[in-house]
């Protein structure tokens, strides 16, 4: 019985320094060395072009210079991996991992384009380079925002 009580002990001790890892886990990432962005690096939107009429459901092409795309996860110099800004107004903290939500769509496979389906009306979208951990380079290599019409 003894034995058990101690396992249980054991169980709550090993429970209770996860979670302590795992709430300090954004203080960690915050205390991590950006990486440095590639001298002249810009990302930019090929297609839809700024003001463009699209239909529901289009394609958008990423364009990068200065560096090279890798998948999230790989270390290689001077590379990095595109994340899709939807419809953000303010840009999210530059010094953490970028999240995946409706509105900041990750592309950590080192694709370079994408099909998008959006509802009518106006919508804005930007590009962001995030390193192997999904965080912006500094200074942030992030394209100018484009506006597109989806009829």
């Amino acid at each position: 019985m003894q034995r058990v009580a101690l396992s249980l002990k054991n169980v709550s001790l090993l429970a209770g320094s996860l979670l302590a890892a795992a709430l300090s886990a954004p203080l960690l990432a915050a205390d991590m060395p950006r990486t440095p962005a590639p001298e002249g690096a810009r990302v930019y939107i090929i297609s839809p072009k700024d003001g463009d009429t699209v239909s529901q459901t289009f394609k958008v092409q990423f364009g990068l210079s200065g560096m090279g795309v890798a998948p999230a996860g790989m270390d290689k110099a001077n590379t990095g991996h595109h994340h899709l800004l939807i419809d953000v107004d303010t840009l999210p903290a530059m010094d953490m991992p970028l999240p995946a939500t409706d509105h900041i769509k990750h592309f950590g496979g080192g694709q370079t384009e994408t099909e998008l389906t959006l509802s009518p009306g106006k919508h804005t979208l930007q590009l962001i380079m995030g390193d192997k951990l999904h965080i912006p380079f500094n200074p942030p290599v992030i394209s100018d925002k484009i506006t597109v019409n989806v009829e």
